[in-house]
């Protein structure tokens, strides 16, 4: 569907974020990308993306370098722009980091949602679907995790931001009526992914002869969701704000505001990806035994029954697809023969 809309995209310069303005301006419309470019990974393969939506699309995409934590230069930097929609995905990344870093986490997925919250109230915006996670979930055991479960008892600080961004959502949408959406990403590949995600990791120590960190000892199970299928997901839902009837919504709200678990609807075992993965670069994985991270879950499996009924959401890339095709552009990316 090609609406001719001008949607602002955070985090342009991330994973998600790159492949879902590439997919807007495939579809006809115009993209205002912000991100701030930060190093918690390498800046040049945020600079590549960026450059790979310049070249291709030209004028349709614009691109602010900006930290949308902060509030000032962000309501100065989009006051000239026109967009009836918000895909906001931008946020401090990454579950192991947040140990680290935990004020960086406050400032961009607390202080930044709020922002943008604010934006899309001062503005009017039809839409604004934003980045949550199947973080939220913490350590539950009853698999797959529903919208419906309990998301009370996080197990890192970067599973409760996210958690607090979709109360905070909630609030926006009972006192505004705003339209939102939170989606709750499992674990998301693909070209063009993120190098602190163990696909990237393992590929890249695969191709250097190094062992590959397996943690809880192999014991780990990950709903891994191929881009284009996520992709596929968060347009479905921008172009289906939540209606404010009344009426309950996946999540809860009977405001306009929806939560939705974003998946693959299977849970791999880590040692099966592995096996697709040797078989993909033609490598015997060293194999180094760890046990569980802190912060981490052993389990993640998304219910998306609530977002298939509601969208029509039907992912279609299984790992033995997928991996494949990772494989076949981090070999391109880094000039493996």
């Amino acid at each position: 569907m090609t609406t001719g809309r001008c949607v602002l995209v955070t985090g342009v310069a991330g994973f998600i974020g790159s492949a879902v303005a590439e997919a807007l301006m495939a579809r006809g419309q115009a993209v205002v990308g912000i991100d701030n470019l930060n190093d918690y990974y390498p800046v040049s393969l945020k600079r590549d993306r960026l450059d790979r939506l310049s070249r291709q699309y030209g004028a349709a995409f614009r691109f602010l370098e900006l930290d949308f934590a902060h509030e000032e230069p962000l309501e100065r930097s989009l006051a000239e722009f026109d967009f009836e929609e918000i895909v906001h995905l931008g946020a401090q990344a990454g579950v192991r980091y947040s140990l680290e870093n935990p004020r960086a986490y406050v400032a961009s997925n607390l202080a930044g949602h709020v922002n943008l919250l604010e934006i899309a109230r001062a503005r009017g915006v039809r839409h604004m679907v934003y980045a949550s996670s199947s973080s939220v979930y913490g350590g539950n055991t009853k698999l797959p995790f529903a919208v419906e479960d309990r998301a009370d008892h996080p197990v890192s600080l970067y599973a409760a931001t996210k958690r607090a961004d979709e109360l905070m959502s909630e609030t926006y949408a009972h006192l505004f009526r705003i339209p939102l959406t939170g989606l709750r990403f499992f674990t998301v590949y693909g070209p063009w992914g993120r190098p602190d995600m163990a696909l990237w990791k393992f590929v890249e120590r695969m191709f250097a002869g190094r062992a590959i960190d397996v943690y809880n000892h192999g014991q780990m199970q990950r709903d891994f969701t191929y881009i284009d299928d996520i992709v596929g997901g968060v347009l479905a839902c921008l172009d289906r704000p939540p209606a404010d009837d009344g009426a309950f919504k996946a999540g809860g709200s009977v405001k306009p505001h929806a939560l939705y678990n974003i998946g693959n609807n299977r849970s791999e075992e880590l040692m099966r990806l592995i096996a697709v993965l040797e078989e993909a670069c033609g490598i015997k994985a060293k194999l180094n035994m760890l046990p569980m991270q802190p912060g981490d879950v052993p389990a993640t499996y998304a219910d998306i029954s609530a977002l298939t009924r509601d969208t029509g959401y039907a992912p279609s890339t299984p790992i033995e697809i997928g991996v494949p095709r990772f494989v076949d552009w981090f070999r391109a990316y880094h000039a493996i023969g």
